[in-house]
């Protein structure tokens, strides 16, 4: 990880500040980072290409909004930038379904902020691999339902065993040149439109 996007929500401090060596760009460039600053989703959407993270400067309460546009145009670690002015609501606010791979902070050393940066990487990557293997477990199990139920309807209106049905349904399925749920879509879409028409 070498490129970092460091956006401030349009709310910086002044310009003198937010240069200094104690902001967190000038902290995070310290620790040997390339740092893009943006304050809106403009000048984010122009540098996404090639960063390696997002650290949001902002009230916590502003994260889910920001994560959200930015995670459309890339999959990065998105991290927290932690202060006494980020962090100035009450802990309540830490209850909210708040998405962040990492909390950052000014008082951390060099080390800590490469470690921090090193391990949100990982469990982005991790949680976005989970979240596509969630969703082809979630299409299996709707193709099953599919079959499952065309098998049930071949059953029934062929007076054979569903094994038997399941075979039907897959020598059809070679036949046509098709994918078996796409043969058990069409049997169970016209078996409802026979049904509500009698």
């Amino acid at each position: 990880m070498h490129s970092l996007l460091l956006i401030h929500n349009g709310k910086t401090e002044n310009d003198i500040e937010t240069r200094s060596a104690q902001s967190p760009e000038g902290i995070l460039k310290s620790c040997g980072y390339v740092v893009g600053v943006a304050t809106d989703q403009e000048q984010a959407a122009g540098m996404i290409r090639d960063i390696d993270a997002f650290i949001l400067n902002m009230p916590i309460t502003e994260i889910n909004l920001w994560r959200e546009k930015l995670i459309r145009h890339k999959i990065a670690p998105v991290l927290w930038w932690c202060t006494s002015s980020t962090a100035n609501l009450s802990v309540s606010a830490c209850g909210d379904d708040i998405m962040v791979d990492g909390i950052l902070s000014p008082s951390m050393q060099a080390q800590e902020i490469h470690w921090i940066l090193h391990f949100s990487s990982r469990q982005c990557f991790e949680r976005h691999q989970w979240l596509k293997e969630k969703e082809q477990l979630l299409a299996r199990i709707e193709e099953r339902k599919w079959i499952d139920m065309a098998k049930g309807i071949l059953s029934k209106a062929k007076n054979i065993s569903e094994s038997e049905a399941y075979d039907l349904l897959r020598k059809q399925a070679m036949n046509e040149r098709k994918r078996m749920v796409d043969v058990a879509t069409s049997i169970v879409k016209v078996y409802q439109l026979l049904q509500d028409q009698t």
